[in-house]
């Protein structure tokens, strides 16, 4: 099964937001839906990123995934940016 993620760029995080909820909080809603595979917290140019690995069956379905990851984090934080990317042959394509 083809593997995906999605990566979130936090802007900041709403107030009463505990910042160690985000990561688990966005893998828990991605397990809604698939298998999660991965789920990480990186610093890149002094921003937090959120990223989601996970399975499934086509890119259809892992832009629903990630459009539903996406909205349920905007719950909790402002993002800056994000993107459901796949897997293919050792590099992480942007999905359309």
């Amino acid at each position: 099964m083809p593997s995906f993620r999605v990566t979130m760029s936090i802007e900041s995080l709403h107030p009463g937001t505990a910042p160690a909820s985000v990561v688990p909080r966005a893998a828990a809603k991605v397990a809604e839906f698939t298998t999660v595979e991965a789920s990480d917290l990186t610093i890149v140019a002094g921003a937090a990123r959120v990223i989601v690995r996970f399975t499934a069956d086509d890119a259809a379905s892992a832009l629903e995934i990630g459009g539903h990851v996406v909205a349920d984090l905007r719950d909790v934080a402002e993002l800056r940016a994000s993107l459901v990317t796949e897997r293919v042959k050792g590099t992480w394509v942007p999905v359309r």
